[in-house]
């Protein structure tokens, strides 16, 4: 179906630190996507701004990756699994961030893979696809 892109390769692109272009060119096929959960955590991240220009730098690049990417909703399917994944954390004590579990669940759900670059939380999701970068 395509890839869901995690905020911190959005991030790590928005600092330099990843080439979001090399990316596209080794998967020209690939569609790429962001939960509406990750527009939420970019959005944040310019209002958490430090100054007017820090500001506007990172709203032009939020806004950029806004307008250039389908963004996948959060709806009653999604739901349906971010509850099953959640239940299973918990049981086997490996609980993650809730946002990690809202973008793993949007992928599942849509049947998305979802573009990493923190090997710490999504690895724990059973039946999630990861493509790490």
């Amino acid at each position: 179906m395509g890839t869901l892109i995690d905020a911190s390769v959005l991030i790590d692109a928005e600092r330099g630190e990843f080439d979001l272009d090399a990316l596209f060119a080794r998967l020209p096929d690939e569609d790429f996507a962001i939960a509406a959960i990750t527009a939420s955590e970019l959005i944040h991240g310019v209002l958490r701004a430090g100054s007017s220009k820090q500001r506007q730098l990172r709203a032009e690049f939020v806004e950029g990756v806004l307008n250039g990417y389908r963004v996948v909703p959060f709806d009653l399917s999604v739901a349906r699994v971010h509850a099953k994944i959640w239940t299973d954390l918990i049981r086997r004590g490996s609980m993650i961030g809730e946002r990690d579990i809202m973008i793993a669940a949007t992928a599942i759900a849509f049947g998305f893979d979802v573009a990493i670059r923190d090997q710490r939380s999504f690895p724990r999701i059973r039946g999630l696809k990861l493509t790490r970068l």
